[in-house]
């Protein structure tokens, strides 16, 4: 069966179309962060996160171990805070680049991080120092593969 829309008809559901995908481009997304109530450089990681158009809602804690292990981010991948977005763990100094990256391409994994925290990531971007980094990819088996080189 044919359906004839007509011009008009067209042109309507295009700017619809157009207005939908803008909107949903432009809206913020929440990151849920959890982090020691102590550490600075996680809540520069946050601002980080704020300036470049995700929310946060901070939850500020003493022990992330539980959140790691519920969150399936292997022990010798962990950082200082741990994040949760869209279904995936964000660990560590994550740039907002490599997040929206994986929230574009939705890979079958458990989440991104960035191991420890090195000098010249976001959150740990204080001085002339700089050190050259990789994102990593965390499927299901827990295995990491480079999702992105920094530095």
């Amino acid at each position: 069966m044919k359906v004839d829309i007509g011009r008009r008809g067209f042109l309507g559901l295009a700017a619809a179309s157009l207005i939908a995908c803008s909107t949903a481009e432009q809206a913020p997304r929440l990151v849920r962060v959890h982090k020691s109530p102590t550490c600075g450089c996680c809540g520069d990681w946050v601002t980080h996160l704020r300036q470049n158009g995700f929310e946060a809602e901070v939850h500020e804690i003493d022990d992330l171990e539980p959140i790691a292990l519920r969150l399936g981010v292997p022990e010798q991948l962990r950082s200082c805070h741990t994040g949760e977005i869209g279904g995936y763990f964000v660990e560590g100094h994550v740039p907002a680049a490599d997040i929206q990256r994986l929230l574009a391409e939705r890979p079958n994994a458990l989440g991104i991080t960035v191991p420890g925290m090195p000098m010249g990531s976001p959150g740990m971007d204080r001085g002339p120092v700089r050190q050259p980094y990789q994102t990593l990819l965390v499927d299901r088996s827990g295995t990491p593969s480079v999702f992105a080189n920094h530095g």
